[in-house]
């Protein structure tokens, strides 16, 4: 049997003496392994660079074998990377969010928000608030969605300006004031479908800390992982 798709690189690693396993991120067949032969070739190895978009043709003679990648570039954004730690480190927060999907779903909405993302990186004014709703995506996405669309006390939909730990719900403003110190802050951008400005990195923080708590609670610490350095590090570079 046989595929083929329009691809992420998110990784490989050595596999013999020339060839490697590559882990991709694919439009329709969702986060994928396969056999690169010759992937450490070096006119291959440019190509097989965390980030860069391929067109990937797998091959296995079931589905359920590792199988074989044959692999052609599309864009390779290496350079654009290299040229600013913040790119770097986002590249590396993106593949490792996208390493907690299972493998062979399909996820094709998160594919789309993650090349608009990857092919942003480098624009520090507008990614840094994508980035957190890529994160907020990824929540739903593996089960774990926050219900931002009324206040969990009063049902009113208007300041919702909190959220819940216990429940992932959003609070107005009337009804969190009396509890604000036990509630995460709501930034007003991830109410906004198209929001049509920059964010303030004040805000930008405020939704790291909304989305990475709910990481941490429901996706990290039941599956006894750690939050990616490459989180911490990315978050740092807002400052």
């Amino acid at each position: 049997m046989e595929w083929r798709d329009e691809a992420i690189v998110l990784g490989v690693r050595r596999h013999g003496e020339s060839s490697v396993i590559a882990e991709l991120m694919t439009r329709e067949h969702g986060r994928h392994l396969g056999l690169v032969r010759g992937g450490r070739a070096r006119q291959m190895q440019p190509v097989l660079q965390a980030g860069n978009s391929v067109d990937a043709l797998w091959r296995a003679r079931i589905e359920e074998h590792l199988g074989l990648y044959a692999i052609e570039p599309l864009r390779l954004r290496t350079s654009e990377l290299m040229a600013s730690s913040q790119a770097l480190h986002g590249i590396g927060l993106i593949s490792a969010l996208l390493r907690l999907l299972p493998e062979r779903e399909p996820h094709p909405g998160l594919y789309e928000m993650a090349a608009l993302i990857v092919d942003r990186l480098h624009q520090r004014e507008i990614v840094p608030a994508l980035m957190v709703r890529f994160e907020l995506s990824l929540l739903v996405e593996l089960g774990f969605g926050l219900d931002l669309s009324e206040c969990a006390a009063t049902g009113a939909t208007q300041e919702l300006v909190y959220v819940s730990p216990k429940s992932g719900r959003s609070v107005c403003r009337a009804a969190g004031e009396p509890y604000r110190d036990r509630l995460l802050p709501l930034p007003a951008f991830l109410m906004d479908d198209e929001p049509s400005e920059p964010v303030a990195p004040e805000a930008v923080r405020a939704g790291f800390r909304l989305t990475g708590f709910f990481l941490q609670r429901d996706i990290f610490s039941p599956r006894g992982t750690a939050m990616p350095d490459s989180r911490a590090s990315y978050v740092a570079c807002l400052d």
